[in-house]
Formats: structure tokens, C-alpha cells, sequence
């Protein structure tokens, strides 16, 4: 798929649009005040894969807590910030590498031009986060409700108080909680603008329902080539949105990294339980560094010519399976010992 051409801008190091590889993004959610709590959480997400990490900032003493969770820090920290614009100039002057504020509720032009002064001189790009949940009253009575024109409009009037100070390091996200309106916000903004998408569904939900809806939006808007950093918005720990994103760039084949398994469904042809053997050929390969793409298969439909495209796969028919490695079959062996031998020709390829 082709990419989207944006503007690129960079973060704490890190870039955003321009053609650069598409970052993951999550949020903590613990009180920024608490800078231990949030710096181990940090630390659980920088091991998930997550690249830029945001952290609220609803006080002056959780601003000022930026300085030490910087310190401490090694992704890109982000400040999100709502109703008062100083705490956005108080976060960059402690280290925020990025700021998140929000047009419905961020303040007037001239509170909106103070910050930007700000960013400018301490070279901190700013994402404009558009949100149909609070989405600026006058928009919302002109367009009948926080439709996909009513975010487009709002993120470009802010987008040009921006670029009247001569400020042009812009992010901006068009985020709803549907899929439809989302989808259709996105394509309209990237016809109207080139800064770089900060894509996701907000208040997508947990479990299985969150994971598919923001599977579907974001994976339409990938699709089409939109989106340059992305967070899939999950009720719980953020870990699962990081792993849930790396998830969706490797099946759509915008992120080749660490081991990506494939294995069947199982059906009545399989005639064993295949999930256990699945889970610790996961639980013995790294989940990140070389890719590799690994067959795990429970029967001789599909079996055979899965694990032969595979780098490494074995291919299951009742007690033995058949190992196959760059498209050549090796060995045939019982099945725990099929096992061991797929874990140990894999390990081999990757340290190779």
C-alpha cells in the first residue's frame, strides 16, 4: 500500500510522518504525580514496543512531575492537556517532548498563541486532538453534532491559529468512537491538509469488542495509507493496546519484526488439542527483533503448504509432524519431538 505523503515531525527524537515508520502510541494510566508508579509503567510499555507514551497532566504538581518522569524516561514524552493552557507551557518547560491539546476545550485564539510561543522556542511539536466527545459547542450546533465535518473544521481552524504564529509542527487526530465517522473524518483532513495522522477510535471498549472495532477503523485508514502514529484506545491496562497495535502493523504488513505465528483454526481433522503446542512455541520465541514467520499446523489440508511458505513450520497429521524450513521439507518426527525440533530450528535462523 502506498503511504500518505505528510509532513514530517519529529519528537523527543522520534519522527512522525515524512515517510517515517509508523510509531505506537499508548497512555499511562496511572496519577502523574506519582512519578515511580508512572515511570515503572513507562518501563512495562517501552518493553511491550510502545514508541512515544502520553501522560495527563491535570494540575501544576503533575507538570512539574514531568521533570523527573523525563529524567527517568526513554521514550518520547507527550503532555495531554485540557482547560488551561498554562499547564501545557508549564509541562514543555519540564521536559515534554509533545503536546496534546484539545480545541474544545483548550481556550480562546490569544491563550492558544501564548502556548505556541512556547513551543516554538523550545522546539516541541503540538498534536491537535480533535475528540467528538467535546467537540466545540458552536461546531456542533452548526453541523447537527460532532459529525466527520464538524472534527475536520475544528482541527483546521486551530491548525491555522497555529500557523498564523508561524508555527508549522502540527499533528493532528480526528478521534470518535464509531468507525464510519472516524474513517470518513480522516480521508476528508488528509485531502485538506499535509501534517502528519494521529490515528485512532477512541472509546473503543475492552476486550474482544475493542480490540475488532479499532481493528476495523484503523485497519480501513491503513489500508488507504493514512496515519503516521496510531493508539488502539483500550478500557484497561495500556500494555494491551501496545501489543494490540504491533499486532495490527505486522498483519498489515507495515511492521516486520519478532516472530509472527501462524497456525489453523483446528477443525475435527486435527484429532489433537494444537493450542497448547501453539502457546509454548510463542512462550519459547522472542516476540520482538528479527522477524521470522513460523507455521504452526494441525493437519495435512493446509498443513503442508503453510508451513513450506513459512521460514520455519511443522505440519501436524495424527501423532508426528513434519518439519519444513525455507521451503524445503527436513524431517518427519513424533509430535513432541516435532515440536522441539521446529523451537530449535527457529532459534537457530534467528540467531543466525
Amino acid at each position: 500500500m502506498q503511504r500518505h505523503n505528510t509532513k514530517k515531525v519529529t519528537a523527543g527524537g522520534v519522527a512522525i510522518g515524512g515517510g517515517a515508520p509508523i510509531t505506537i502510541q499508548s497512555m499511562t494510566n496511572t496519577d502523574t504525580r506519582d512519578v515511580e508508579a508512572t515511570l515503572v509503567q513507562i518501563g512495562l510499555l517501552a518493553r511491550a514496543g510502545c514508541d512515544i507514551v502520553r501522560c495527563t497532566v491535570p494540575d501544576k504538581t503533575a507538570a512539574l512531575a514531568l521533570r523527573s518522569i523525563k529524567d527517568g524516561c526513554s521514550l518520547p514524552l507527550v503532555a495531554d492537556i485540557h482547560f488551561d493552557h498554562r499547564l501545557a507551557i508549564l509541562a514543555m518547560e519540564n521536559g515534554a517532548d509533545k503536546i496534546r491539546i484539545n480545541p474544545g476545550n483548550i481556550g480562546g485564539p490569544a491563550k492558544v498563541r501564548e502556548l505556541t510561543a512556547c513551543a516554538k522556542g523550545h522546539g516541541v511539536p503540538i498534536r491537535i486532538g480533535v475528540n467528538a466527545g467535546s467537540l466545540e459547542k458552536e461546531l456542533y450546533q452548526k453541523y447537527g453534532g460532532a459529525t466527520p465535518q464538524a472534527m475536520v473544521e475544528s482541527a483546521l481552524s486551530h491548525a491555522a491559529l497555529l500557523e498564523a504564529e508561524g508555527f508549522y509542527e502540527i499533528v493532528i487526530s480526528l478521534k470518535a468512537s464509531g468507525v464510519e465517522d472516524t474513517v470518513a473524518a480522516y480521508e476528508a483532513l488528509a485531502e485538506a491538509c499535509p501534517y502528519p495522522l494521529h490515528i485512532g477510535i477512541t472509546e473503543a471498549g475492552s476486550g474482544p469488542a475493542g480490540l475488532v472495532k479499532s481493528a476495523a477503523g484503523l485497519g480501513i485508514l491503513l489500508h488507504e495509507g493514512l496515519g503516521d502514529t496510531l493508539r488502539i484506545s483500550l478500557t484497561g491496562e495500556p500494555v494491551q493496546e501496545v501489543e494490540a497495535a504491533r499486532h495490527l502493523l505486522r498483519a498489515m504488513g507495515l511492521r516486520k519484526e519478532g516472530v509472527e505465528i501462524v497456525s489453523c483454526p483446528t477443525c475435527g481433522r486435527t484429532g489433537f488439542d494444537l493450542l497448547p503446542i501453539v502457546r509454548r512455541v510463542e512462550e519459547a520465541l522472542p516476540k520482538d527483533g528479527t522477524y521470522l514467520k513460523v507455521a504452526v499446523m494441525g493437519c495435512a489440508v493446509n498443513g503442508p503448504g503453510e508451513a513450506r511458505d513459512a521460514d520455519v513450520g511443522v505440519a501436524f497429521g495424527g501423532n508426528r509432524g513434519v518439519l519444513f524450513a525455507g521451503g524445503e521439507q527436513l524431517a518427519a518426527y513424533p509430535q513432541e519431538q516435532a515440536v522441539e525440533a521446529l523451537i530449535a530450528e527457529a532459534k537457530r535462523r534467528l540467531a543466525r
